[in-house]
């Protein structure tokens, strides 16, 4: 079980509205930098690195952090979501949604620019890796690297992400059963 794992455990709100980005993900953030009394992660993507950070240098970040979540899944009440399990819902939706049209329309622009986010970001990784980067551009590559690596991480949550969570979903339940 990893760092994520245990953030989604222990803050299912704050994960939950991470998890859907936008809006959503930008009060999460937000939460989580007033809880902590730092600058809200940028992306949602970056929340748990902010608590993996701060739990380090503040032993009562997580009990300020249970407080956060506990005072934001009052706030996502009053916007009708009455748990986390439904704000997740909202993201595997949103994803079979996007599936669906997919394969409706048969569109290829998403594996078109799958294929060029994949490219781009191992091409500049390797490109970054053996040869050296002028002062200059340096800071450039870098945030070019860090956008390239979270659209990536986004592809594979597309094409991948759900279908291997359903996937082990489907094998614990088959194991379940066995042991009735």
């Amino acid at each position: 079980m990893g760092f994520k794992d245990i953030f989604k455990t222990a803050f299912p709100f704050l994960s939950a509205a991470a998890s859907l980005g936008g809006p959503l993900g930008s009060m999460a953030a937000n939460a989580v930098g007033k809880a902590l009394g730092i600058d809200p992660p940028s992306k949602a993507e970056d929340i748990s690195d902010a608590v993996a950070l701060a739990t380090t240098k503040d032993p009562d970040a997580l009990l300020k952090l249970k407080q956060a979540d506990q005072d934001f899944s009052i706030q996502m009440a009053k916007l009708g979501f009455d748990s986390a399990a439904k704000m997740e819902e909202l993201v595997d939706q949103d994803r079979s949604n996007a599936r669906a049209r997919e394969i409706a329309v048969k569109d290829k622009v998403p594996a078109i620019l799958a294929i060029s986010v994949t490219a781009g970001f191992f091409g500049l990784l390797t490109l970054m890796s053996y040869h050296t980067v002028p002062a200059g551009a340096h800071d450039i590559l870098i945030g070019m690297l860090g956008s390239l690596g979270t659209a990536w991480i986004a592809i594979i949550s597309y094409y991948f992400g759900s279908s291997a969570g359903s996937a082990k979903k489907t094998d614990m339940m088959m194991r379940a059963q066995s042991n009735q």
